[in-house]
């Protein structure tokens, strides 16, 4: 018998696995805090034989080194990678023993694509593929993005994605789990399909790289590529060098004093709090990014890379968890942190600054009118698909370099469902807009009357 155990990363949109039999097991493309895999594996009874990584990530710190390091299980990573430090290099056909007692057996499969030298491992229990890991390669009716290593090969990249689809297609059983790391939200995926689960014979039947041809599939992939998160640029040199353990300790803690000098020196403060308490008080310049949401997906895009960050949290867990997120981004340690509400991060006699919240029918009845600007924040794939006549197009993970661009007037600042337009108002805000959040679903917008165009 063999199990495999899921690590989601909800706020990444990525999957880490652990697989074995009854005394050991494989940790797949484990995160950067290894303590949640450490933990299955305590679960489970059984020991970390290996630690796999099917590529260098792009949009994540991996934990693999560490948790090698820590459990003394081999490291294994494919031979075209280039890293910095000692692994087991993994060769196309390779096998590596998982459990010998439940007949596992680890093959590695090259998967060239969304990187070249990506590799999947086909799970085989006495000899029969039962699941293939296949990290950025074969996703759930898609395939990992091709445009992440180097412009120059995304074509070339691409075609492999679509050969490397059709081998693991050819040579593995339909009963086969496909297991993903990528695809859950993730900006590697090239596209978003809905489920959680899928087999071979699934993705034979559904996944555009195995029903076309693969200059249809290329031309495709190629023209709904995304917007790539700026952080990414950053990820795949750390996993490269091997990144060093975290530390999830509490940060310092910041008082009043401490957080508005903080701001006045250019730092940035992070209020995680959900968007309808930090639209009704928050320190003046503090930036909103909800812990519940993609905090770490969004605070890595935005912020310049390298700058203090402090972070203001409701609670001591909710400040705990979004420091396990963001060193997953590689945004080790706060430079401070508090805990509370506003009347605790503010100095004496200073009122907590505010904006408002609206939904689409209420922007209906502003716009258009002289001295309403409505800004538009979604990224270009979404816009593409139609938006409010007459607005302004800055996406998000750009707005705080291009504050200037946006006119004089009453910001009315919009996304597809009011997360991303939470983070722009407090962006505007900050930078002492007269700022209008709309918390609603962009479908909202034409029913409410307001008039849309499609390109």
């Amino acid at each position: 018998m063999f199990f495999v155990d899921t690590i989601e990363l909800s706020g990444l949109g990525n999957r880490s696995y652990l697989a074995g039999g009854e005394e050991s097991a494989v940790a797949v493309d484990p995160p950067r805090d290894i303590d949640l895999v450490i933990a299955a594996a305590a679960r489970r009874g059984v020991r970390i034989s290996q630690v796999v990584e099917t590529h260098v990530h792009n949009d994540y710190v991996s934990g693999g080194l560490e948790l090698a390091r820590v459990t003394g299980a081999a490291h294994l990573v494919p031979a075209g990678a280039r890293v910095s430090f000692e692994r087991v290099p993994v060769r196309d056909g390779d096998r590596a023993e998982v459990d010998t007692g439940a007949g596992l057996v680890l093959r590695a499969l090259a998967t060239p694509g969304h990187t070249p030298h990506h590799t999947s491992y086909a799970l085989e229990e006495n000899g029969t593929a039962v699941a293939v890991f296949t990290g950025g390669s074969l996703l759930i009716g898609t395939v990992g993005r091709p445009d992440l290593v180097e412009p120059r090969l995304t074509e070339r990249l691409a075609r492999a994605q679509h050969a490397s689809a059709h081998r693991l297609a050819a040579e593995l059983p339909d009963e086969t789990a496909v297991l993903p790391t990528h695809g859950f939200g993730s900006f590697c995926s090239s596209a978003q399909a809905e489920g959680g689960a899928t087999t071979i014979g699934k993705e034979k039947a559904s996944n555009e790289a195995l029903t076309r041809d693969v200059d249809t599939f290329v031309a495709d992939l190629l023209a709904g590529l995304d917007d790539v998160p700026a952080y990414y640029t950053h990820m795949g040199p750390a996993n490269a060098a091997g990144p060093a353990p975290v530390d999830l300790t509490p940060p310092a803690v910041a008082d009043a004093d401490e957080i508005a000098a903080r701001l006045a020196a250019g730092e940035w403060v992070v209020d995680l709090r959900n968007r309808v308490a930090f639209a009704a008080g928050h320190v003046s310049g503090s930036f909103n990014v909800e812990a519940e949401g993609q905090l770490a997906v969004y605070l890595a895009w935005l912020i310049p890379w390298g700058k203090p960050v402090t972070l203001l949290a409701e609670s001591p867990g909710q400040l705990a968890a979004a420091q396990r997120e963001l060193v997953r981004v590689g945004i080790d340690r706060p430079a401070a942190a508090a805990t509370g509400g506003p009347a605790d991060w503010l100095r004496a006699g200073e009122a907590p600054a505010s904006f408002r919240r609206a939904a689409f029918a209420d922007l209906a009845g502003r716009h258009p009118a002289k001295g309403v600007v409505v800004l538009d924040v979604r990224r270009d794939s979404e816009r593409a698909g139609g938006y409010i006549e007459g607005s302004l197009h800055i996406p998000v993970h750009t707005l705080h370099r291009r504050l200037g661009e946006v006119p004089a007037g009453e910001v009315w600042v919009h996304c597809a469902g009011g997360m991303r337009a939470a983070i722009a108002a407090s962006l505007l805000d900050a930078a002492g807009r007269d700022v209008v959040a709309v918390d609603d679903s962009f479908d909202a917008a034409g029913q409410a009357g307001i008039a849309l165009r499609n390109p």
